[in-house]
């Protein structure tokens, strides 16, 4: 594909040599740059792409993207600098790979919590109705039904249009993915075509990037304020920031709730661990999740449905047959007649929800013991308020250590525990290792109980010092179980 063409949705500012120049392949690192490619030199958070612009011209790069012309021109390179590499990147990269978003019904996910859940769901939907269908997601990303692991809730640009691609090329009609604020912020969603968006809800997180609650709510409103006409966008009309997010839409608006009027309302008939009976526009419905919060998740993905042309009872039937997502609010039970249940809440609210869940089960006939931590290298606000929350709705809490990365797991310890009154740490007990702390949490329940392990999930690994060593919660729940 010759550089001019790549260009073509790209304003340049200068031009040094030939946009002839044929380019095989496009990439943000160096390391990765083969014979033919362009290079595009962006300014990340930790590394300053410009630094590696040799390397790849020792790499093979034929054309570089750049924000900063170097000191020195290579000859037979060609130099193309922009206001943002940033934007250009996903311009450039969706034009290579044959314009993917174009080429399927691609639906975002945005929010704090729920993305997982709602795209996840909408991918297995539409697999059972006969779809194929492609999926983009922090668990793992899927081509039909090949399974691709994932590293970021969404990967960066070229990553993305290449996974696009290669979904278009099997034959996806859709696809569904999470659309981080990081990835929003960051533009590695720029130049791709949205048939939709979703929003969940928004609270407090991420504030380490964004630093303020306003940038990090900016940074999802933008999704939307970048839907095109033909789109659809829906929206949770529950939570305060649900109609802020779609003030400057252009797509087609559509509400959800639980509590009021929408266009997809949605309430709890019965609740029980097993699942749960839902009312959805006047049909009953029998579903296989717990919690207020799933009911909104599941309004989501219906009104998604909706909006993607389904019928209601087509939904609906196949709703009933949806399981939820690894590592959200699910149980492992104990042969000692304890349940245990493992959940990703890893932020205040999302804690607060899943307890809420437990508690609406459980109906005060038995006692909550929660274990929770705190990721480091990540949003420090949060910690006092995890910890004030699992107290509220728990019984007895376990602080442990969760994702450490390079901060000291007891620091982290230190900081969820300086927002608990002297008389509120009495149900408090720390303890550093997470296997211990799973292991006390079993020992201290009895018949009857919930056990809420809190904050990894999915996730099969605990990253220290920047080594992710195995560890995955339910596989310790089920190794405690089988000696009992």
């Amino acid at each position: 594909m010759r550089l001019q063409e790549l260009l073509k949705n790209i304003k340049p500012v200068t031009i040094v040599g030939d946009v002839e120049t044929e380019i095989t392949g496009v990439n943000i690192d160096s390391r990765r740059i083969k014979e033919g490619h362009l290079f595009i030199a962006m300014r990340g958070t930790q590394v300053d792409g410009h630094k590696f612009i040799p390397k790849a011209i020792e790499q093979g790069a034929r054309a570089v993207l750049c924000e900063e012309m170097p000191a020195t021109l290579a000859d037979g390179v060609t130099y193309v600098r922009v206001e943002s590499t940033e934007d250009a990147a996903g311009k450039a990269a969706t034009i290579f790979y044959g314009d993917p978003s174009r080429r399927l019904k691609l639906v975002g996910v945005t929010g704090t919590n729920g993305k997982t859940t709602i795209a996840t769901l909408l991918y297995n939907m539409f697999r059972k109705m006969g779809h194929k269908c492609g999926l983009l997601s922090t668990v793992c990303n899927y081509i039909e039904g090949e399974a691709i692991p994932a590293d970021h809730t969404t990967p960066d640009p070229i990553e993305l249009n290449e996974l696009l691609g290669r979904m278009a090329d099997a034959g996806c009609e859709y696809a569904f993915m999470e659309c981080s604020s990081h990835a929003i912020a960051q533009k590695r969603i720029s130049g791709l075509k949205f048939a939709g968006g979703i929003f969940t809800n928004l609270t407090r997180d991420h504030l380490d990037y964004h630093k303020t609650f306003e940038n990090y709510r900016n940074a999802k409103k933008a999704f939307f304020d970048g839907l095109p006409k033909t789109a659809f966008a829906i929206t949770n009309a529950d939570d305060k920031n649900g109609m802020v997010m779609v003030q400057n839409c252009k797509a087609q608006v559509k509400t959800y709730s639980t509590r009021q009027m929408a266009d997809f309302r949605g309430r709890i008939l019965e609740c029980h661990f097993e699942g749960m009976y839902l009312e959805i526009d006047g049909h009953e419905v029998g579903v296989q999740f717990i919690g207020k919060f799933n009911v909104s998740n599941l309004l989501a993905v219906y009104g998604a449905a909706r909006m993607l042309g389904k019928a209601p009872d087509d939904i609906l039937v196949v709703m009933s047959t949806l399981h939820s997502v690894s590592g959200r609010l699910e149980p492992v039970h104990s042969p000692e007649g304890y349940t245990a249940i493992v959940d990703y809440a890893h932020t205040p609210d999302a804690l607060a929800n899943v307890l809420n869940a437990i508690h609406e089960v459980l109906n005060k006939k038995g006692h909550v013991i929660t274990v929770c931590g705190a990721g480091g290298n990540r949003d420090k606000g949060k910690r006092p308020l995890m910890a004030q929350e699992a107290v509220r709705q728990s019984d007895k809490v376990i602080i442990t250590s969760d994702n450490p990365r390079f901060e000291e797991p007891q620091a982290i310890i230190d900081d969820m525990m300086a927002g608990l009154t002297a008389q509120q740490r009495k149900n408090v007990v720390t303890i550093v290792d997470r296997k211990e702390a799973i292991r006390t949490a079993c020992m201290m329940a009895q018949k009857g109980d919930v056990i809420l392990v809190a904050g990894k999930g999915h996730e099969n690994y605990q990253e220290i010092k920047g080594v992710k060593h195995h560890f995955d919660d339910k596989e310790v729940l089920r190794d405690i179980f089988a000696n009992q």
